[in-house]
Parts: C-alpha cells; structure tokens; sequence
C-alpha cells in the first residue's frame, strides 16, 4: 500500500453556476452545500483538495463529470481518462503495439488512417482541454485567494499555483505535439465569455517554455516534495523533453538547452539508476524516487479507474489464469494489446531476456509473428514488462485495479536526452559523457556496453526503444527521427496493410476534431484532413 493517496476526484469537484434568478449575477447561494468559486476555498485544506483534483484527472475521468462534447458523452468512464487516451496516441500509432479488439478508432489509429471524425482523436483532444480548464479554473480562484492568505499558508497555497501552472504546462505540451496549432486560454479568460482563438505550435512552445521557467523558483527542491508531487526536477526534465523535440515542434533545434537542463537534473546529486530495471514497473515502484522522478500515483484501493495503470496492465493480458496470476489481476485480462513482429525483432533480436533484460515479454501461448490477424490476440509477443505485483512477488492490494504508478519522467530518459542531443550538436555536453550515460543504462540491462562508433541516431532510436518501450514516447520518438511516416521504416499493419506500406507526412499531426471545429470558427484544420 501506499502513504500517499490521490483525494477522490468526486469530493472536489468545483461546480460552476451559470444562471441567476435574482438577476444578480454576483448572487451567492443560500444553501450553504452548494460549492461556488466564491466558497470553495475557505478552508486550508480545501486548496490542497483543489490541486489533488488536477493531479487526479491524469488518472481518472470522475464519475460526476458532464461533458459537453459527444465524444466523450460517447466514451465510458475508463476510456475516456487522460493516460489511458494519451497512452493510446503514443503507443497504439507505433510498432510497439497492437489492439486486438477491433475498436472502431483503435483500428484507424494502429493503420494510420484516423480521420477527424475518429473517436480516440476526439477523445484525447478534449481530455487534454477538459484538463488545461480545470488547471485555469484552479489558478484564476486561488490566485484571487491569495491577497488574503499570510504566512505558512500562503507559501503552500503560491507553490500549489506553481503545480497547476506546470500541469497546464504540460496538458499544452501534449496538445502542442498531437495536435500542432490549437485553441488557446489560460486563468485570464474567463469562460463563456469569449471563444477561444488558434495559437500557432511555435508561439505556443514560447509560452510553455516561459510557464515553465517562471515557476522553477517556487517548486518545491528535487526530491523533497511530498511522493508524486512536481518539483523542480520534473520542471526540468519537461524542459529538457521539449527541447529534444524543438525542431519538430518550432523548426529550430535547441539541442544546447536540452543539454543544460539534463545536466540540472544529472548534476543535482539527487538521482541514480535504481539497480533493477523490471523493478521499475512494479506494484511497489512507488519506493524508487532514486529514479523516477515524477510518477502518476496509484493506488488499488483509493484510485479506482479503468483509464489509468489498471488499462496499461489488463489489456496486455490474455485470459489465462497463468498469465493472470504472473501479472497480478486474478480478476482476468482484457487481451487488448502486445508488441508488433517488427518492434520485437528490430529492437530486440534476441527476446529471451537473456542478453539483455529489458526484453520482458510473455510468450506462452504467443506467437511471435508475422501479425495477420490483427484481432486474433495470441498473435504477437505480449508485453510483460508493468505488472500488478511487488517486487517479492506478492499480488497488489487489488486483483483488480492496480498499485503500480506510471513514471512520467525517469532518470534513463535524462540520460537518453542528453546524449542523443549531444549527437545532433548541442553544446554543454561531450560525447564521452554521452557514451558513458548510454553505458551505464546497458549495463543495468545487462546488455553490453557499445563503443563510441557504435553511438549514432540509428542506435539512438532502437535503445530509447528498448528502454522506453511502453512509456508513452514511441509516436514523439518516430516523428523527430523521421520514421513515423513515409516508408523508411515499415511495421505490421503500418498504413492499414499487412507487411508495411508508406504513409503520408500529414500523419506527424492528428486533425483537429470536426466537433470542436463546428463549435469555434477560429479553428483552421491541420493539412492533409
């Protein structure tokens, strides 16, 4: 079990009134149950439930939320979540995984032939928004707060507005990457009372990256924030992601500055690579804070979602109760997902795990390929490497929904960062340096390590492959190398055939969902939709 818990999203919700029957607009309730922005923050705690409701709605949907949207009026409450949708975009697109289900959505995601009527498009567009209001909504009512508070309390309340800004942050990182140009507001527009306008993805990156520089002096000092709760170590790890992505993002590389923010985070003395890799995905990985470095909490008995880890893990699992039991969900699989043909011979070529431990994989009853079928589930290796059990050996606390967190930001990845930003010629780092990070993550797989010819861009993308793999980076991964599209590198069922077919450039970005276009007009669709 964990000490930290995720307050329940239910109990915070913050509802909004829209109508007034005294004709004043400035009218507070009379019964006092019922939560306004005028209201909800009178007490302490209540501005440390309002934060926990924006860290918990990267796991759960909340079963009180009213969309507006069809798409998500459409989705349950489990599909509808934010990491179970963003997993999905970055996993699903990729040679790292394919669904066996036969979803419509799901289908058109793996092949490459989305459109912007296509669910899971909608659905992760609008999670993403839901959530950057949320985080407006919170930084406009604490702000107002603030004047009023003194002391102790106002240095948590302001460093609570530091998170909010971060997750705001981040929401628009993910829009930014997914989406490209995107409808843009923060705390100072008030809702329904404009519509919002289209930022462009460059001008956007610059408002990322001021957010996330301004806020560094008020988070909390590496590591000494409470467990799953940003600090300014995670600040600089999303520093250090965005610039990696610089080019595809803005058309300028800003290797140099990827660099200097891997070096914060290397040179802090507050991190290391924890010894065992598989260790890092289990039920009580939430005890390694030596590597990962921001985690998305969970929790079998306080966090009950079918969206968030408990997704990850029981769609990776067929029905046998062996497989059931070695994955810690005796309550059964959903034989959803497992690795593509491609991915597993390209990246690991030997898949035993032998001669490199990272290649955690189920196989009984699996088939490695080629993928015919993409709905017969046992075609295809299964990934193995997130499980619902400690590192004894013991099941979670429930054989349903998981303890495991999910690592947004680890220490391999700093390490990856640095050294592929190195080779594409950022300043501030060496390539020895390069080379020994890289080595050091080899060594704890038991890999081998590799000498400093074999370091290149085509290594680069198999070993963020082979580290990475299931964490939610292989779409971004694909694009900045150049291989999610056009026929350089081929997977089972890229491009909706079966051996691999060429897809179109326009593919780097999802459309904007035909929904939220005929709703603003200020939205223009990305090309190629």
């Amino acid at each position: 079990m964990k000490s930290y818990k995720i307050f329940s999203i239910q109990a915070v919700m913050i509802t909004m009134l829209a109508c007034s029957c005294t004709k004043k607009l400035n009218t507070v309730p009379i019964d006092p149950l019922v939560t306004t922005s005028a209201n909800v923050y009178n007490t302490p705690i209540s501005y440390k439930e309002g934060l926990a409701k924006l860290y918990a709605s990267m796991a759960v949907s909340g079963q009180n939320i009213s969309f507006s949207e069809p798409d998500l009026q459409a989705a349950d409450q489990g599909t509808a979540c934010f990491l179970r949708e963003y997993w999905a975009a970055e996993e699903v697109t990729t040679d790292e995984c394919i669904n066996a289900w036969g979803d419509g959505g799901l289908v058109e995601y793996h092949g490459g032939i989305w459109s912007d009527q296509n669910l899971y498009v909608g659905l992760m567009y609008q999670r993403i928004f839901v959530n950057i209001a949320y985080c407006n909504e919170y930084i406009r009512d604490v702000n107002a707060k603030l004047g009023s508070l003194s002391g102790s309390l106002k240095n948590d309340v302001t460093q609570y507005v530091a998170e909010a800004r971060f997750l705001r942050a981040y929401f628009y990182e993910c829009a930014m990457d997914m989406y490209g140009n995107v409808p843009f507001a923060t705390e100072a527009d008030l809702p329904g009372t404009f519509i919002p306008k289209q930022i462009a993805r460059a001008d956007l990156f610059k408002y990322i990256e001021s957010e996330l520089i301004a806020i560094q002096p008020t988070l909390a000092d590496p590591t000494t924030n409470e467990y799953a709760r940003i600090d300014r170590a995670a600040d600089w790890a999303l520093l250090s992601r965005l610039y990696l992505n610089a080019q595809v993002f803005t058309g300028t590389a800003r290797y140099t500055d990827c660099i200097t923010y891997c070096n914060n985070i290397i040179n802090s003395g507050k991190y290391a690579l924890h010894p065992s890799y598989q260790n890092l995905f289990l039920a009580d990985n939430n005890g390694y804070r030596d590597e990962i470095i921001l985690p998305l909490a969970e929790d079998g008995t306080n966090t009950e979602s079918y969206g968030d880890m408990t997704f990850i893990i029981h769609a990776a699992v067929g029905g046998s109760e062996d497989a059931t039991n070695t994955f810690g969900i005796a309550s059964g699989g959903w034989a959803g997902n497992r690795m593509t043909n491609t991915f597993v011979t390209r990246v690991f070529p030997d898949a035993s795990g032998n001669t490199d431990k990272r290649a955690i994989f189920y196989t009984s009853g699996q088939t490695l390929g080629p993928i015919t079928q993409p709905t017969v589930f046992t075609q295809g290796y299964l990934c193995a490497k997130f499980k619902n059990v400690t590192s004894t050996g013991i099941p979670g606390s429930n054989t349903t929904f998981v303890d495991t967190d999910y690592p947004l930001f680890r220490l391999s990845e700093i390490y990856l960062n640095y050294a592929e930003a190195v080779l594409r010629g950022g300043n501030g780092g060496d390539a020895a340096t390069a080379l020994s990070l890289v080595n050091k993550i080899r060594e704890r797989a038991g890999a081998g390590d590799i000498t400093s010819g074999q370091l290149d861009l085509n290594f680069m993308i198999d070993e963020r492959g082979r580290e990475l793999y299931w964490e939610g980076f292989r779409r971004t991964d694909l694009i900045r190398f150049g291989l999610f599209t056009g026929g350089v590198y081929l997977w089972d069922f890229k491009g909706n055939v079966q051996s691999g077919t060429a897809t179109d450039a326009h593919l780097n970005l999802f459309p904007i969902p035909a929904s939220d276009r005929q709703n603003n007009p200020n939205l223009v669709q990305n090309p190629g939709y």
